[in-house]
């Protein structure tokens, strides 16, 4: 619940500023990418100013996120180590616990040869 809140408490107001931006900055803008002749361009974008902000605000984000996620690969790969790991002492439990139960099984099955042995190997 607290998050909700958190995240209503700065979603509102960023999205009251983008608007904001939006409309004040409703002028179409042209973007140059001809550095060579700048007055008669080749390469050149018109949009509106607030699009240029958006699309900036956009690339920012997924480059944060893409830096985020690769420094964070080394605990990914500790975590699905350990994972894997965890698999293999469990199925090593699982293993164990079939042969504890079978040996059980077959102690029940044969009550006078277990006591038998038990009583050769405490008599040594």
């Amino acid at each position: 619940m607290l998050r909700r809140i958190v995240w209503l408490l700065v979603a509102f107001p960023a999205a009251a500023i983008l608007v904001t931006l939006a409309v004040a900055n409703r002028h179409a803008t042209r973007l140059v990418l001809d550095p060579f002749r700048p007055e008669d361009p080749v390469l050149s974008i018109d949009l509106p100013f607030y699009a240029y902000l958006l699309i900036a605000l956009v690339i920012g984000v997924a480059l944060g996120g893409m830096a985020t996620w690769m420094t964070q690969s080394r605990w990914r790969r500790t975590a699905r180590r350990r994972a894997q790991e965890a698999l293999r002492w469990q199925a090593e439990a699982d293993r164990l616990a079939r042969e504890r139960d079978q040996t059980l099984a077959a102690q029940r099955r044969e009550p006078g040869a277990s006591s038998t042995k038990a009583l050769a190997v405490v008599g040594r």
